[in-house]
């Protein structure tokens, strides 16, 4: 066996905990124990009430990062049931205080942005504004870094990025408030200058700028420590926001490097043998230290998803791994009811407060170390989803997929008022959007872009596979952008020099056919302008499709739903690939050295892969994956 093969075989054996694959990941043996713990709302001791607790909204996150993966609606339905316990139809929110300005509280938020933007449901978008509102008169530092909280005055600490900005960076993105980005990257880089030691590129779990915490050093304002948790709290605070930055931000860079900077100085107190973290790392040697599973584990999910998005050397991933062993050799227990356990969290560590935290290595010792604490379950489960992925990602390392937003343009205004662009984009999390179609091609290490403008040789230069979905008429388009010669040429000869594209049409009276067919029948298909596969309200059956075994394409997907599809006319060298009884609806041609796709359905929309609306028995994630797994494979790095 060579060695690349037993590497993948020893990383098979460690997620699966055993030799049989169909056993769980780690990731969803934790979430389900925390479902039943937790099983619609939050609270740490049983018999008292739930609490607007950022700890939930960590483990939270660690479930949508499952749902994304499996396309199975149990996660989350547990997600939305959770946050329900909270907000009312008036998007009020139980048990949060505004007026304490406490940056923890507004974690859940990334959770209620999720479901405003899966769900469109308005109660949702209204709890996000009263957290949004917080963010805007919070008290900051004479610099402009926010505040812990409001009884901590003129204090920042690590823990707090993770808690405010991935939020905030996701709601300028989703409402379109660019400012904001300017004072995200402001809180990283004043929390970066007045936290890191220069010696060791670590930074101290926290700062007061008015330098009269009993705490803080007098001179640079700085808690006497490190402590690994509040390294993982920002570690992981930077990778999440940089989903949500535009690419072309200036802030985006100076996070990234900042990103650069932590990771070297991280990794080089990481134990050499276990791969963990001690919970005070400037301190190793101290007989009462340990090793700490919430700081490990965000750490790993740092490190993994760092490498995975490009941020940080592939050299990383390595370190995430030694991590991610130790973590589940050290800290993973089943119980003798089947449940799997985490134990070796420090349940709380601060500064200040009463009684008086002081910040001292005695203090962070004296705090308990227990099994279950949400802290850390969310992280290991977010650590474990980085990890599940690594195997797959091979698949589309280096490779662009690049959709076209410039045939199908189409806009809308939400509640708020707010025109966007929605219908097959990467960001739309609406049933018609694409974001879990998105989702899929990076969990197989691919990239995803968009092209606003027409392809070009010079648009198309660097992109491995390109879609074109549902190019528009004037019924969804005022001034629609039409399949022209020059497109048609610029398309062919980047496929015929090795591109992979797709072209995704509409049923009749719902996409543009005469334009589009003058591209498609570049590669020997037509798109007819019919409707087949009509579905009477929720009658499914009446769109499940049969997938022959050994298709070439469906590996492990047995049927398929397709709703409402332009039929195809193929001539060489199209062949097909699928049909739906005696009609083609799936097609391949091979044109130089590249492939063409063609369905004449939007088809792998939200709606159909997330598992919400479709019944399961429908494997539409499961053709999705295995169909961005082949177009993936037909691709050459760029």
């Amino acid at each position: 066996m060579s060695r690349p093969l037993k590497q993948l075989l020893g990383l098979l054996l460690l997620l699966t905990g055993s030799t049989a694959f169909a056993q769980e990941p780690y990731s969803q043996r934790l979430a389900n124990t925390a479902i039943h713990i937790w099983p619609d709302s939050f609270s740490m001791r049983p018999g008292t009430p739930a609490r607007w607790s950022y700890d939930q909204g960590v483990i939270l996150k660690g479930v949508e990062h499952i749902w994304e993966a499996t396309g199975d609606p149990k996660w989350f339905n547990y997600i939305q049931t959770s946050m329900d316990h909270y907000v009312n139809d008036q998007g009020e929110i139980k048990d949060y205080h505004p007026d304490t300005y406490n940056i923890d509280h507004v974690n859940n938020g990334k959770l209620l942005l999720t479901l405003y933007r899966v769900t469109g449901k308005d109660k949702y978008r209204k709890a996000v504004d009263r957290l949004r509102q917080q963010l805007i008169t919070h008290p900051r530092t004479k610099e402009g870094g926010f505040w812990h909280k409001k009884i901590y005055d003129w204090q920042m600490w690590l823990d707090g990025l993770y808690m405010g900005q991935p939020f905030y960076a996701e709601y300028a993105q989703v409402f379109g408030e660019d400012t904001i980005f300017n004072d995200v990257t402001r809180q990283f880089v004043l929390m970066e200058k007045n936290a890191r030691d220069a010696k060791t590129g670590l930074l101290y779990h926290g700062y007061d700028e008015s330098r009269t915490q009993k705490w803080a050093d007098k001179t640079t304002g700085r808690s006497p420590h490190v402590w690994a948790r509040a390294l993982g709290w920002y570690g992981m605070a930077m990778v999440d926001v940089l989903d949500y930055f535009p690419a072309n931000h200036p802030g985006r860079d100076s996070i990234i490097a900042i990103l650069n900077r932590f990771a070297a100085a991280v990794t080089k107190v990481q134990d050499a043998k276990t791969g963990l973290w001690y919970d005070i790392v400037d301190m190793p040697k101290e007989k009462r230290n340990y090793f700490e599973a919430s700081a490990s584990s965000m750490l790993v999910y740092t490190l993994a998803k760092g490498v995975r998005k490009g941020y940080l050397p592939a050299s990383y991933q390595a370190k995430a791994q030694l991590g991610f062993k130790g973590l589940v050799n050290k800290f993973i227990q089943k119980d003798s009811a089947g449940l799997t356990n985490l134990s070796g969290t420090v349940s709380v560590s601060g500064l200040g407060g009463k009684p008086y935290r002081d910040g001292s290595f005695d203090y962070y010792m004296s705090e308990k170390v227990i099994v279950n604490d949400p802290k850390g379950m969310g992280a290991f489960i977010l650590a474990a989803t980085e990890i599940e992925m690594i195997p797959k990602l091979s698949t589309g390392k280096g490779k662009t997929v690049l959709l076209d937003n410039y045939f199908n343009n189409e806009w809308r205004k939400d509640a708020s008022g707010r025109t966007w662009g929605w219908h097959y984009t990467w960001d739309d999390r609406s049933n018609g959007g694409y974001n879990f179609l998105g989702q899929l091609f990076e969990q197989y290490g691919a990239s995803t872009a968009t092209l606003k403008t027409a392809p070009t040789a010079a648009n198309l230069k660097n992109a491995a596979v390109y879609i074109i979905v549902d190019p528009d008429t004037e019924k969804e388009t005022a001034k629609p952008n039409y399949v022209q010669p020059a497109d048609v040429e610029a398309i062919a000869t980047w496929v015929k020099n090795g591109g992979v594209l797709v072209l995704l049409g509409n049923d009749a009276g719902n996409a543009e056919f005469k334009q589009f067919n003058t591209l498609a029948k570049k590669f020997g298909i037509i798109f007819n302008e019919d409707n087949k596969l009509m579905v009477q309200n929720n009658q499914y059956d009446q769109g499940k499709v049969i997938i022959p075994k050994g298709n070439p394409v469906f590996r492990t997907a047995a049927n398929v739903y397709l709703k409402e599809i332009s039929t195809l006319q193929l001539s060489a060298p199209a062949t097909p690939l699928l049909k739906a009884g005696n009609d083609v609806a799936m097609a391949t041609a091979r044109y130089g050295k590249g492939v063409v796709f063609a369905l004449g359905d939007p088809w792998i929309y939200n709606e159909y892969v997330d598992g919400r609306k479709l019944p399961l028995q429908y494997e539409n994630f499961k053709a999705a994956s295995d169909w961005v797994r082949w177009l993936l494979q037909q691709t050459k790095k760029k």
